[in-house]
C-alpha cells in the first residue's frame, strides 16, 4: 500500500509546479545572476560560494511546496487518503519523501556544481553534495508542514514562505558551516552532525502536524 501510495506522489510530483526542472533552473540562474552582481572576482566569489548556494537551494526548496497537498484537497483525493488504511501521518511523511526525491535529490547533486562554479573548492563537492541532501531532507519535510497549514487559504504560497523561512534558518547554518569549516581546515564534523539531527527531527515530528493541519482543514 505505501508502495502504491508513494509512485502515485512521485508521478504527481514530477508533474507538480514543473518537478525538479523549475528548482534546478532557479538555481543555475540565481548562479549566473550573483557574479554579475557582486562583479567576476574569484576571491571575492568565493568566499561567499557556500552561504550563496545554501540560500539558493532553500528558495528553490519552496518553489513547488504549494502544490503538495492542496491538489488533492481541491480534487476531493485528500478526503480519500484520510478515510484510507494508512494513517493520515504516513500518508504525510510519503508525499515528502516523494518531494525529496524530486526537488531534493536533483538539488543535491546540482548544488555543488553551482558552488564550485562560483569559487567553492572541488574537493569540498561530496561534502556539498551530502549535506544538500540532508538540508533537502528537512526542506522538504519542514516544507511539507508549512503547505499543510497553508491549506484553504487564499494565499497560499505567502503563508506558507512566512511560515517556513525562519525554520529553513537552522539547516541554511548548518549545511553552510560545515561546508565553510572544510575548505578553510577547520572541524567540519558537528554542524553536519547537527544539520542530520535537524533533518531526522523534521522527518519524526513535522507529519503530525501536517496531518493535524489537513484534519482540520477538512473538518
Amino acid at each position: 500500500m505505501i508502495g502504491v501510495l508513494l509512485k502515485r506522489e512521485l508521478a504527481l510530483a514530477w508533474g507538480r509546479g514543473g518537478g525538479a526542472a523549475l528548482a534546478v533552473g532557479f538555481l543555475a540562474c540565481a548562479s549566473v545572476m550573483l557574479p554579475l552582481s557582486l562583479g567576476p572576482e574569484p576571491a571575492r566569489l568565493a568566499r561567499v560560494a557556500s552561504g550563496v548556494a545554501w540560500v539558493v537551494l532553500a528558495l528553490a526548496s519552496l518553489l513547488s511546496l504549494e502544490r503538495m497537498f492542496e491538489r488533492d484537497f481541491e480534487d476531493g483525493a485528500l478526503d480519500l487518503l484520510c478515510l484510507g488504511p494508512l494513517p493520515l501521518e504516513v500518508v504525510a511523511t510519503v508525499k515528502c519523501l516523494a518531494q525529496w526525491v524530486v526537488v531534493g535529490a536533483p538539488l543535491a547533486l546540482a548544488t555543488p556544481i553551482a558552488a564550485i562554479a562560483l569559487g567553492a573548492k572541488p574537493q569540498a563537492a561530496p561534502l556539498l553534495t551530502l549535506a544538500a541532501a540532508l538540508g533537502g531532507l528537512a526542506f522538504a519535510f519542514v516544507g511539507g508542514a508549512g503547505a499543510a497549514l497553508a491549506l484553504a487559504s487564499r494565499r497560499g504560497g505567502l503563508l506558507i514562505a512566512l511560515i517556513v523561512l525562519p525554520l529553513l534558518t537552522p539547516p541554511v547554518i548548518f549545511g553552510g558551516a560545515a561546508v565553510e569549516s572544510f575548505q578553510i581546515g577547520l572541524p567540519w564534523l558537528a554542524p553536519l552532525l547537527m544539520l542530520g539531527a535537524y533533518a531526522l527531527a523534521a522527518a519524526a515530528l513535522t507529519p503530525f502536524a501536517m496531518a493535524a493541519a489537513c484534519r482540520n482543514a477538512l473538518s
